[in-house]
């Protein structure tokens, strides 16, 4: 167990993107003791052909809330809709009021490059309210908590199969071992059934599922060669470490024996620094 709890938000466009791109990290930050809240901007009401978008809402809801039970997480619904979120004042604002409302010391999101633009758009807004909410003079909605005292930590996750809209891909900064906790992860992705039948109907297997399972696979295969141990399951992370963003890695502190660095990833780093382009620390939040 911690000495301190630490409260730590995943942001997620639609209900399961957590759980995919995530979840088994936040399983073991909680097993440390943190305490976990999920949110997703929207509640996936474009995600059936059957049902109307209030209908598949209720149900996504409700699937949302089973899921972050098992995580014993706090589940949070931003109030967006699909292929509804877009970089702009009031979805700032909006943004920015879930942060000061649950306060983290450590944020997950997407990647900034993905598949889709919801995704994207997500990535940029939750960048902006990491920054945002501890800046007294910016107004949110009333009635809401004030301002953060600091900017917390910002994680990407992996974009979906590990490439960007133009097929290349995206090399992690490191990787952590879920392989001992990819049971709680699969047993929150099957609480989004509507999902999950919608796909098997679909592609005629349980495609939902298994696509997690090969992603987190090869995620694992790479973290095996190198770290020369076997891993079989993994996930993958980037750190946001512009200016006044912390810097230092706290995931590594806190999950050490499970994380494994990506040396491409270094070796980008490296040569960026040796180019003269190391960025001033900051001593404060300014803008």
């Amino acid at each position: 167990m911690v000495s301190e709890i630490k409260r730590v938000l995943a942001v997620g466009s639609h209900p399961d993107d957590v759980e995919i791109m995530c979840s088994g990290t936040l399983f073991a930050l909680h097993q440390l003791g943190h305490e976990v809240h999920v949110a997703s901007l929207t509640l996936g009401d474009c995600g059936s052909v059957k049902l109307s978008a209030e209908e598949i809402r209720r149900i996504r809801h409700h699937e949302a809330m089973k899921a972050s039970e098992v995580l014993d997480a706090t589940y949070h619904h931003a109030g967006f809709d699909d292929l509804c979120i877009f970089n702009d004042d009031n979805s700032n604002r909006r943004v920015t009021s879930l942060l000061r409302e649950v306060d983290p010391w450590m944020v997950i999101t997407h990647s900034p490059n993905d598949y889709m633009s919801d995704h994207e758009m997500t990535s940029i807004l939750v960048r902006n309210a990491c920054f945002y909410a501890s800046i007294p003079n910016y107004e949110t909605k009333a009635g809401v908590a004030g301002c953060t005292l600091n900017i917390p930590y910002l994680y990407y996750a992996q974009p979906m199969e590990g490439i960007d809209i133009f097929g290349k891909k995206v090399t992690p900064q490191f990787y952590v071992d879920i392989s001992g906790l990819m049971q709680q992860k699969l047993e929150m992705l099957a609480c989004h059934e509507s999902q999950r039948n919608w796909l098997r109907a679909h592609h005629g297997m349980d495609e939902y599922i298994d696509s997690m399972r090969r992603f987190n696979t090869s995620l694992g295969q790479r973290a095996s060669e190198l770290s020369g141990r076997l891993i079989t399951y993994a996930e993958a992370f980037r750190q946001h470490r512009g200016h006044a963003y912390p810097d230092d890695n706290v995931i590594t502190t806190f999950l050490r024996e499970s994380v494994t660095a990506e040396p491409a990833y270094l070796i980008a780093d490296t040569n960026h620094k040796e180019k003269g382009l190391e960025p001033i620390v900051a001593t404060k939040n300014s803008i």
